[in-house]
């Protein structure tokens, strides 16, 4: 009798061991700019590779198709992170909020501008003015890198529209329909586009070399990003899930292009898996291996957001607020 007692009591206090590491588990809900784009690819790989449970980490990633949306949640409450671009944390500084880069997942956009085929004229930015560019969204980090390239090649704010045409179907949508002459997009939708002689490239920043060409320096891009006040408050969280998203950083580097890709959902492929795996592997170097910020990315980001901002210009910014690397540089 006693054995059966202490058998039952055993089985018992396990399974309440186990409701309470459920209970235990940190929620945390992130918003990420489009997951399906391969720029964003870490988030939904961590989840994939069961990173985040490991961490005792219960996420929720959410899918917003325009950064600027995601930020917005965000900044509202709405979600405790945001996987997109970093030069947000810089223009929202200017604005009076300050949110950091929490992990770097890139040191390249990612971006490619398309130009429809139907316009073969068209050989540089400058070709551009009195035409329709299409953008994510209005104040998203496409918005931003079409302002500055425009302006670079000397066509005024005024010169030319940007429409939000989101990315993916409604991106491609848009080009066939002539709404758009030209656009800044992401993998998979460059390939699918260029796979069918609808468009072709006219500045490729999937590199950080053609990055560099483009933008004068590296351009530090994809990120977690986070209000500073609650990472200031969650440290433990935000260690967790610095942890995770290191060991998938790492997981991305010393993987190929199709192992990864068989770790993500199908429709991600966009119908075409070899196309899929191919983009992966000539843009996955783009990813950190570490998470850590590149050197000199950030001054290169306030430098490109300054040349067309008027958000940015006369502040004064300080890009040691925008980003930190406690966490990744502590991560196990």
């Amino acid at each position: 009798m006693r054995a059966r007692i202490l058998t039952t009591s055993l089985a018992f206090a396990a399974l309440l061991a186990g409701v309470s590491a459920v209970l235990a588990a940190d929620k945390v809900t992130i918003i990420v700019g489009g997951y399906e784009k391969q720029i964003y690819l870490p988030a939904k790989l961590a989840e994939s590779l069961g990173y985040f449970k490991d961490e005792g980490l219960e996420v929720e990633l959410l899918n917003e198709a325009a950064g600027v949306d995601a930020e917005n949640e965000m900044l509202a409450g709405a979600v405790q992170g945001v996987v997109g671009f970093y030069d947000h944390c810089v223009d929202l500084q200017a604005k009076g909020k300050f949110v950091m880069s929490v992990v770097q997942f890139s040191r390249a956009p990612g971006e490619v501008e398309l130009v429809s085929s139907k316009y073969p004229d068209v050989k540089s930015m400058a070709d551009l003015k009195s035409k329709n560019l299409g953008v994510t969204g209005l104040g998203s980090s496409t918005n931003f890198l079409s302002q500055y390239l425009m302006l670079k090649s000397g066509v005024k704010p005024g010169d030319y529209t940007t429409l939000p045409v989101g990315a993916g179907t409604t991106f491609i949508a848009a080009m066939q329909q002539d709404k758009i002459q030209a656009g800044m997009t992401t993998e998979p939708t460059i390939s699918r586009l260029l796979a069918t002689g609808e468009a072709r490239v006219l500045v490729d920043m999937r590199t950080v070399e053609k990055t560099t060409e483009a933008l004068g320096g590296t351009y530090p891009a994809a990120s977690l990003y986070m209000q500073t006040a609650w990472i200031e408050k969650n440290k433990p969280v935000v260690q967790k899930l610095a942890n995770a998203f290191v060991k998938t950083l790492k997981y991305i580097d010393t993987h190929s292009a199709a192992d990864i890709a068989d770790k993500m959902p199908k429709d991600y492929y966009a119908g075409n898996k070899d196309a899929y795996v191919k983009a992966l592997a000539d843009g996955k170097a783009m990813f950190t291996k570490d998470g850590v910020m590149p050197q000199g990315g950030p001054e290169t980001v306030l430098a490109v957001l300054s040349g067309f901002s008027k958000n940015i210009k006369g502040k004064q910014i300080d890009l040691s607020k925008t980003y930190t690397t406690e966490f990744v540089k502590n991560a196990k």
